[in-house]
């Protein structure tokens, strides 16, 4: 039995590139996804299709088993089988034969397990979680399809999150909306349940019942306001004290350089964030990220602050930067990364990020717009950066914000403390 929004779903025409389910968990939109899905590959002339999850196991669980409900059983006879693509599931549709691959996507170096393979359709599952880079190439691997068309899942993400804005709005989307109350299996008496539990905590009232998007709990940085903290321009009275650049990178994670200088204030010291270079992926090599910092990103601020900076502060595990900078007459100090840093009951970089947030709070730092290099990935991880649910940072959307620090650590402990 499936409700009216669901028949309604899975029997909507292919006629837009991309179905977005979003929604609350247990609405009945995975359910409703597998069905649609199954629907087009009995439409689909192309062989080749894809179902992406965080990992591989996910993608399975998610879309191949189902709960007894996915396309393993849909399919009569289909089974697991493997080539040089990797595993698939091998099903005769009324369409014709079908190789449906499943792979995991959370990985900056995802994309890379299908490069070369065409695609006649994907189902990204949870595609909030999946790495851009996997998504994008996805989207690239449908060029050629008989109809292209995508379908993706998720809970409702940040209002800042990424694949908002660099896919939902990009592509010709039809995006549905999902509740409990569209899952024909929850009863009423569940329901109440459910809705009495989740009205004691606003966020998840907000997000796992009326399926909206929200900031997430725990957010770091929750005190920073892009617009408070933007300066159209820089005060008169501010005196420049110190230019300096801070960074964060990984051999397959993002690389985020800012640009930071020290004010002079009638109210103290002040630090600003002048300008901002990130890279979101591992397939531009070190050696090209360090020709374009160290040959384009670096000159364009000299000339337009007119300072030189005082020194370079990388990320202490980034050896390979800090070694293609050298290459290019850029010498960087491992900046500083509170290994030895303890306040309180506080330790590590717990102690960097309380320094960070005083400084936020105090009215001590601030973001200047430019055109050229802008702050948007700084924004948008200064939205989603957040703590586990034992206080601990998570290791997610923190490349910018792991450079922010370093340039916290800086400035404290030379103009403040």
């Amino acid at each position: 039995m499936l409700s009216r929004k669901q028949q309604d779903f899975v029997l909507a025409p292919f006629n837009r590139t991309l179905d977005v389910a979003e929604g609350t968990p247990r609405s009945g939109k995975t359910t409703a996804c597998v069905l649609r899905y199954f629907l087009f590959l009995n439409i689909s002339r192309d062989e080749n299709h894809l179902i992406v999850g965080a990992t591989q196991t996910q993608a399975f669980r998610l879309a191949m088993d189902s709960d007894g409900n996915g396309l393993l059983h849909l399919f009569q006879g289909a089974k697991i089988k493997h080539d040089d693509f990797g595993d698939y599931l091998d099903a005769e549709t009324a369409s014709g034969h079908k190789k449906i691959y499943y792979k995991g996507g959370a990985k900056a170096d995802s994309d890379k397990s299908i490069r070369g393979l065409s695609l006649g359709s994907v189902y990204f599952c949870e595609i909030d979680i999946l790495h851009a880079s996997m998504v994008q190439e996805c989207l690239r691997r449908t060029y050629a399809a008989h109809i292209r068309w995508h379908l993706a899942d998720l809970n409702p993400p940040a209002p800042q999150h990424p694949v908002i804005r660099d896919v939902f709005d990009v592509q010709d989307t039809r995006w549905t909306h999902w509740t409990v109350d569209d899952n024909p299996v929850i009863t009423d008496e569940r329901k109440k349940e459910l809705r009495q539990t989740l009205a004691k905590n606003p966020y998840l009232y907000k997000r796992d019942w009326l399926g909206e998007r929200c900031i997430p709990q725990g957010v770091i940085y929750s005190m920073f306001d892009p617009q408070k903290h933007t300066l159209q321009s820089i005060p008169a009275g501010w005196a420049p004290i110190e230019m300096y650049f801070a960074g964060d990178g990984g051999l397959t994670d993002a690389t985020s350089v800012g640009c930071y200088m020290v004010y002079r204030t009638p109210d103290g010291f002040v630090l600003v964030r002048l300008a901002g270079w990130y890279y979101d992926g591992g397939n531009k090599a070190m050696s090209v990220q360090a020709r374009e910092l160290a040959g384009t990103y670096a000159p364009w601020c000299r000339q337009r602050f007119g300072r030189r900076e005082s020194g370079w502060y990388i990320d202490p595990a980034c050896k390979a930067l800090r070694k293609e900078l050298e290459l290019f007459g850029v010498y960087s100090s491992g900046a500083d990364n509170n290994g030895r840093d303890a306040k309180g009951n506080r330790r590590g970089i717990e102690v960097g990020i309380e320094y960070a947030q005083s400084c936020i709070q105090e009215g001590r730092f601030f973001l200047l717009e430019n055109e050229e290099y802008g702050h948007l990935d700084f924004i948008r991880e200064a939205g989603m950066y957040c703590v586990d649910d034992h206080g601990h940072p998570v290791d997610a959307y923190n490349h910018a914000m792991d450079e922010f620090r370093y340039s916290v650590n800086k400035f404290v402990k030379n103009y403040v403390y």
